[in-house]
């Protein structure tokens, strides 16, 4: 037994001496791989570029990669970034764009994570989004322009999440450029001193390599522990037809490797990582990413709703615990129905529309059918530009051609029984006899002008239904006016008539405050007494007789004749309150009646009169697409 004992202990320490031998070679490896890591970490910044539209964001971002050398002079062009050729005919950001740069300073190498934002309110999300991923931003601010809504606005989602701010007076070059006063605006705003402010130029390369090296010494490191559970924050993602979805990431702790089981922790789904690979202009595969990186993963996924943005991935073998804290849900602002112009393409639709969310995460929808238009979607969008781009999108990349119908937002129905029904169309809205109270959502609106556009401005925003809250003279001629009002009275021309009126000098932005009672009907649209469902809105009591008018004047001018008589109306509840006539077509019968007696013009006359009427009884109106946009234009 002695014996056996002995041998059973010798055995045992040929198995521990290896084992351990392994051990503490695994443990200086482990060592070494931790100081290497450390110190490529230290190495590396993400950072963002925020700033109002057209303050030359993508423009610096050129210069950047083009210093770097990211992208060579031959393939370098205006907008780089801006790879949508909808972003390029409008000179706007629509998506925020990812691309890791390397640049050597003071003989070391470090890897910069650039992503590019779009400037206008109705991308907020994109913006909040990017700055989830990052450490530190550039706050552009145009030296001829000064600073305007969304540069505060985009700023303080910056602060709110601890990221560090490195103000760029951009534009320089310019002739109207005025940087003294513009650097006053910008020390006032974030309290930092004067010699901390770069100046540039995105045109002439002005300033790029003193923006490079201030986003080297004064963005931090990102933290995490290589060696934790892998975490990985999936910030966007995209539909490729030969590879499946694609998703972009952060790697805020441990490492994915290629070929890895890796499990979406909010979905519960698991996959493996066929290929990862860091973003440069196009995604370089790679064996692994690393803690601090920003990388894609393809794994074969087919079906949009398995990815989700803001999900954490995480190993199948050594899970995290928890989840990392994404950004905020998104809530639609502006709603609409979209419709395929043949029913038959709905599912085709759907299948689009599920591809197009993977990249804009901001876009809602879910299935609603109308008497008028059959099947279709009813789409949550965070602005009218929104709107506007999903349905471009849509039809140049997917080939869909739709109808989008009058756009609305989203109201609070309380019934005499104490129900709470949320209306998001105005079909929704039930019998006026069972109404108790209608609530709307109200916005805080922030308009920066110049001095001599106030008038005009506080015009427009009273004819609004808004209320003046502050008045708040940011220099000598440029003013901030604060208005309460109602949402569903600026998505529709709101914005385009502020610019007008301010000759393109007024900047606007706002956030919801929540909802109010308001005296609120819903107006319907009826074509031979018909109701279209797609026409329908909800408004002020006040406004409906002026804008039912307006509808059927131009509802007139936009429904092509037919062979009958079309009576065009617009009614709250069983009232009328506006109607106007489209006389029908009428063909001469009489014309082949050279003389002869009256009774055969007579008896031809009647013939056609009973055809005009049975006509009528089963003639449908064809209402043409742009007419459902109509209320939008009606000035």
């Amino acid at each position: 037994m002695a014996a056996l004992l002995k041998v059973v202990h010798i055995k045992n320490n040929l198995i521990i001496t290896p084992i351990r031998n392994e051990y503490a070679k695994q443990s200086a490896g482990r060592k070494v791989f931790s100081s290497n890591f450390a110190t490529r970490m230290k190495n590396i910044r993400n950072f963002c570029i925020i700033a109002h539209i057209d303050h030359g964001k993508s423009t610096l971002a050129d210069r950047l990669l083009q210093v770097t050398k990211t992208v060579d002079d031959r393939n370098l062009q205006a907008q780089t970034l801006d790879d949508m050729d909808l972003e390029r005919e409008r000179g706007i950001t629509i998506k925020s764009h990812a691309i890791q740069m390397n640049y050597l300073s003071r003989d070391e190498k470090y890897t910069l994570n650039l992503i590019d934002t779009p400037g206008h309110v109705d991308f907020s999300y994109e913006v909040s989004r990017a700055i989830a991923s990052c450490e530190g931003a550039l706050l552009i601010v145009d030296a001829s322009q000064g600073i305007q809504a969304q540069t505060i606005s985009n700023l303080y989602l910056a602060l709110d999440h601890d990221l560090k701010i490195i103000p760029v007076l951009n534009k320089m070059d310019l002739p109207g450029a005025n940087p003294e006063e513009v650097k006053d605006q910008i020390v006032d705003l974030i309290g930092c001193d004067r010699d901390e402010i770069i100046p540039a130029s995105g045109k002439t390369g002005l300033g790029v390599d003193a923006i490079l090296e201030a986003i080297i010494d004064r963005i931090p490191a990102p933290v995490g522990d290589p060696e934790a559970p892998l975490q990985a924050l999936i910030f966007d993602s995209v539909y490729n037809n030969y590879r499946g979805i694609i998703a972009y990431f952060k790697v805020s702790n441990g490492v994915i490797r290629s070929g890895d089981r890796v499990k979406f922790f909010n979905t519960g789904k698991e996959y493996f990582a066929d290929e990862i690979g860091i973003l440069k202009m196009k995604g370089e595969p790679r064996d692994e990413v690393r803690t601090g990186d920003v990388g894609y993963i393809i794994s074969g996924i087919k079906f949009a709703k398995e990815v989700k943005v803001g999900d954490t991935i995480t190993n199948v073998e050594n899970p995290c615990e928890t989840a990392i804290q994404g950004f905020e849900e998104v809530k639609p602002m502006v709603f609409a129905g979209i419709y395929p112009v043949d029913t038959e393409d709905y599912e085709e639709l759907r299948d689009s529309m599920e591809k197009l969310q993977l990249n804009d995460a901001s876009l809602v929808f879910e299935p609603e059918s109308s008497a008028a238009l059959g099947f279709g979607f009813r789409c949550g969008f965070l602005g009218m530009l929104h709107m506007e781009i999903i349905q471009e999108r849509l039809e140049r990349e997917f080939d869909m051609t739709v109808i989008t119908t009058v756009p609305n937002v989203s109201y609070y129905c309380y019934t005499t029984k104490g129900e709470k029904i949320i209306v998001n169309n105005p079909s929704d809205l039930p019998d006026p006899s069972r109404i108790d109270s209608i609530e709307e959502p109200y916005i805080n609106a922030q308009v920066i002008t110049k001095s001599e556009y106030i008038g005009v401005i506080m015009d427009l925003c009273m004819t609004k239904r808004g209320i003046l809250k502050n008045q708040i003279y940011l220099t000598t001629d440029r003013v901030e006016l604060v208005f309460e009002m109602p949402l569903g009275e600026i998505v529709f021309d709101f914005y385009d008539k502020l610019k007008s009126i301010s000759r393109g000098y007024a900047s606007f932005d706002y956030h919801t405050i929540g909802y109010r009672e308001s005296r609120l009907v819903r107006m319907d649209i009826r074509l031979n007494s018909d109701p279209v469902d797609a026409l329908s809105s909800l408004i002020h009591a006040d406004k409906a007789y002026d804008l039912g008018r307006r509808m059927c004047e131009k509802l007139r001018e936009l429904l092509p004749r037919q062979q009958f008589e079309i009576a065009i109306q617009a009614s709250i509840g069983a009232k009328i309150i506006a109607r106007e006539t489209i006389k029908a077509m009428r063909k001469d019968v009489t014309a082949k009646c050279y003389g002869g007696d009256i009774s055969r013009k007579r008896k031809l006359l009647e013939k056609q009169k009973k055809g005009k009427k049975r006509m009528r009884q089963i003639g449908n109106v064809e209402v043409p697409q742009n007419a459902f946009l109509a209320v939008l234009k009606l000035d």
